[in-house]
């Protein structure tokens, strides 16, 4: 009972995987079950007038999917394209989007006391799209909501749900 308690404001992350991903000098988490696959970056079609960090679409096994480039999205210097850079499929709510990274890692397991709350700071992207930053042992991982982040009306990719 204490423990359901304990993980309620911890949006119940105990022992859930995270995808482990760079941006810049940065790591960040994003829930695995969220992730569809990995894929190396290839070249996107441009689409006209789109915001400049949606690089634009990919044809992924006859699906036209948006490519978002986080680094673009924020402010995180000029991207640079190389063997390392990866695209995470995502499935948010049934829809597919492609996200670019710098690379990725490893997928961790975070307790529930690994997982601290996020501070109130001028980060790169508002705290309200934070889970909290995860830590083990000398690395810190700043977890995302991806879910919130990507269906955010500012990214304009994903209708909202009805609650």
């Amino acid at each position: 009972m204490s423990d359901a308690i304990q993980n309620a404001g911890n949006h119940d992350i105990a022992g859930r995987e995270f995808l482990a991903f760079t941006l810049g000098k940065e790591e960040y988490g994003i829930d695995i079950l969220k992730v569809q696959e990995i894929r190396g970056y290839e070249a996107v079609t441009r689409i006209a007038n789109a915001p400049e960090f949606i690089k634009g679409v990919i044809n992924l096994r006859g699906i036209i999917i948006p490519v978002v480039d986080m680094r673009i999205k924020f402010n995180l210097g000029e991207p640079v394209y190389d063997q390392f850079t990866v695209v995470i499929i995502l499935n948010i709510n049934g829809r597919v989007v492609g996200m670019v990274v710098d690379s990725v890692s490893d997928v961790t397991t975070l307790m529930p006391e690994q997982v601290k709350p996020a501070p109130e700071m001028g980060t790169a992207f508002s705290t309200e799209y934070m889970i909290g930053l995860g830590t083990i042992d000398e690395r810190m991982l700043i977890l995302v909501d991806i879910d919130k982040l990507m269906s955010s009306p500012e990214m304009g990719l994903i209708d909202k749900l009805a609650a």
